[in-house]
């Protein structure tokens, strides 16, 4: 991958991020989100690294109008991992997540079942994207991504704010 196109992208996405960001709080009210803690069968998690963020991320993203939670978090693994679920996800949190607006909560959910129906390619959106042992994370995967993997391990106590 390039490592400079992330930053390329960033410095023209981010500000129709914001505006994206804006728009919805205004149309919406409130913003939901979802995000998934993907697991394949060897225990590695699907992170994704956004072309207009810093860091690696879970996969997800917004819940469109007349949308469930689950139809977002089906249709956002599809988009930023080609992912399929293979069994129920697990739905663990509702968190409120104020660094992006005071309006905004992010559904999390666990898939312990998912495949990859192949490997994703780099796009305008996701700037790369894979699996990783828990012990091998990316150095830069963000610090709430850090934090939900180790509520789900067990060793952090869980948060209501992402």
């Amino acid at each position: 991958m390039d490592q400079d196109r992330p930053q390329e992208a960033r410095n023209w996405l981010w500000p129709l991020a914001r505006l994206a960001h804006v728009y919805f709080a205004v149309s919406r009210g409130m913003t939901l989100g979802v995000r998934a803690a993907c697991f394949d069968p060897d225990g590695r998690v699907f992170l994704v690294r956004h072309s207009y963020l810093p860091g690696w991320h879970f996969p997800g993203g917004g819940v469109d109008r007349r949308e469930t939670a689950f139809e977002g978090l089906v249709r956002e693994l599809k988009e930023e991992g080609n992912l399929e679920l293979t069994g129920p996800p697990l739905l663990v949190q509702v968190f409120y997540n104020p660094g992006t607006s005071k309006r905004d909560h992010v559904v999390f959910f666990r898939c312990d079942d998912v495949r990859q129906v192949r490997p994703k390619v780099a796009d305008l959106e996701i700037a790369a994207a894979g699996f990783f042992a828990l012990g091998d994370l990316p150095p830069d995967t963000t610090p709430a991504t850090r934090r939900r993997l180790a509520e789900l391990a067990g060793t952090m106590k869980p948060d209501v704010l992402w």
